[in-house]
C-alpha cells in the first residue's frame, strides 16, 4: 500500500539495543498524520460513483480497475470511508462460510431472530412493513371489520386472510447464517472517488503530509522530537 510512502517521517530517540549513543535517532513514519475528506467533497454526490464489490475483489484489484494503478488501493479504502479493513470489507463466500461456522458452530442454522413479513390490505395499503425485528409470536390485533382482506407477502408465497381474528403467521425466522450473509452483503456497496478528481485529491493529500516550519522542523517531510535522555530533571 503506497499510502505509507505518502506519510512524512519523524526522528524519534532510538530504543534499539545496538545503539551506541543516547543521541541516536531513528526515522519512523508519522502514523498520527491523518487524512480527512473535506466536508464539501464528502457531501457532494458528484465526486463519487457507486460501486458494488464483487466476489473476491480486493482494494488493489479495484484500484487497478478504477484508477489504473493497484498501489492506489489506499485511495479506495480512504475515500469509501473504511477505517477498519478487517471488519468493513466483505468476506469471500469461502471466508464467510468459515467465519460463520467458527462463530456459531452447531447453531449455524439456528434462529437468530424473527422478522415481519409484509402485510397489505385489499386496497394495497401497507399495514405492516417487512423486515422489522419482532418476537416469533407477534400478531396484528383483530380488525372490527371482518370483511377486510389482508395479503401476507411471504418468502415463498402470498397468503390471503379474511376474518375478524388476530392476524398471525406474519413473521419469518432468520438463521444465523442468513444474518451474517446479510451483514456481509451490506458491505459490498461503497462510494469511490471519480477518476477525474484523483489527481486533485492526491495533490491535496501531499500538501497535508508536509510539515510547517517549527523548532522541530528539518524539512517539509521530516521533523524531530525531543530526546528525553538528554533533558535533565
Amino acid at each position: 500500500m503506497s499510502y505509507f510512502r505518502e506519510l512524512p517521517n519523524i526522528l524519534y530517540q532510538s530504543n534499539l539495543l545496538h545503539k551506541v549513543s543516547s543521541r541516536e535517532y531513528v526515522a519512523i513514519k508519522n502514523i498520527f498524520r491523518r487524512i480527512k475528506i473535506r466536508d464539501d467533497v464528502n457531501d457532494t454526490a458528484n465526486f463519487y460513483k457507486k460501486y458494488v464489490i464483487l466476489e473476491g475483489q480486493r482494494p488493489d484489484t479495484i484500484a487497478e480497475e478504477f484508477y489504473g494503478q493497484s498501489d492506489l488501493d489506499w485511495v479506495v479504502v480512504l475515500t469509501s470511508g473504511i477505517t477498519n479493513i478487517k471488519d468493513e470489507w466483505p468476506l469471500s463466500n469461502y471466508d464467510l462460510s468459515r467465519y460463520a461456522s467458527e462463530k456459531y458452530g452447531t447453531e449455524l442454522n439456528a434462529n437468530h431472530h424473527d422478522e415481519t413479513l409484509e402485510v397489505r390490505d385489499s386496497k394495497n395499503r401497507l399495514i405492516l412493513p417487512a423486515g422489522q425485528k419482532v418476537d416469533s409470536n407477534f400478531t396484528i390485533p383483530a380488525s372490527y371489520d371482518s370483511s377486510i382482506t389482508y395479503n401476507i407477502i411471504g418468502a415463498y408465497e402470498n397468503v390471503t386472510y379474511t376474518g375478524s381474528g388476530d392476524l398471525t403467521n406474519i413473521t419469518v425466522g432468520i438463521s444465523n447464517l442468513v444474518y451474517e450473509t446479510r451483514l456481509n452483503e451490506e458491505k459490498r456497496s461503497i462510494n469511490l472517488l471519480k477518476p477525474i478528481y484523483l489527481q486533485q485529491y492526491l495533490r491535496e493529500i501531499r500538501e497535508i503530509m508536509t510539515y510547517d516550519e517549527s523548532s522541530m522542523f528539518i524539512n517539509n517531510k521530516l521533523i524531530t522530537t525531543e530526546n528525553t535522555r538528554l533533558i535533565g530533571p
